[in-house]
């Protein structure tokens, strides 16, 4: 079924629907890592990304890396993929949002999410002054569709409100580390000093 409505949007994308005939070459792939990581990561899994989003959110989108997998295996081009995206951003179905990202952001995350979907050597660096470490990217990346926090602006529902609770710093260090109501362990996801990198933006953006 998925590879079947898969290959119907590629169908559809080939027949000049989309983004018009975008290359991959034309996009911005570090921006689109970025973009994609902040408002894309909390619901889907990709590799290259170091999202967890579908395996971490019952609510969560498909794993990327699998749902091209057998595309990419059976010869799709990166443009087609691209397209492919690119319709599944902008004919967005409920509970995905239409038109998460637009214009120029939504070549950018179609053309990232091309170039290294079921591609385990694929590397893309993000934009200079983004660090893959930076908390507040981390956050969003891993928590964020099931948390509201206004400095990350997430809005997720599936766990408390975090500008509500306030935790405190052990709180949240012993909460992310090991889990519980729910949430899933990220011990062994993350690093200790990514996880307490994390515990401490939470912290301090809830002051």
């Amino acid at each position: 079924m998925r590879r079947a409505a898969l290959l119907s949007l590629a169908a559809l994308a080939l027949a000049g629907c989309g983004t018009g005939g975008l290359a991959p070459e034309q996009a911005d792939v570090a921006d689109g890592k970025l973009l994609f990581t902040q408002r894309c990561g909390g619901c889907h899994t990709l590799r290259e990304a170091g999202t967890r989003g579908s395996e971490n959110n019952p609510a969560g989108g498909p794993n990327l890396d699998a749902a091209f997998s057998g595309p990419k295996g059976e010869g799709f081009e990166e443009d087609t993929i691209l397209q492919v995206v690119h319709d599944q951003i902008k004919y967005a179905v409920p509970p995905m949002p239409r038109n998460l990202v637009e214009g120029e952001n939504a070549d950018a995350v179609a053309a990232y999410v091309a170039r290294v979907a079921a591609n385990p050597t694929a590397k893309v660096a993000l934009p200079a002054g983004a660090g893959g470490n930076d908390p507040k990217l981390l956050f969003q990346s891993n928590c964020g569709s099931c948390h509201t926090l206004a400095d990350a602006g997430t809005t997720g529902t599936i766990g408390p409100n975090l500008d509500q609770l306030k935790p405190t710093l052990q709180r949240a260090v012993t909460q992310i580390t090991n889990g519980g109501g729910g949430m899933p362990p990220f011990k062994g996801q993350l690093t200790p000093e990514q996880i307490r990198a994390l515990a401490q933006y939470v912290v301090k953006s809830t002051q």
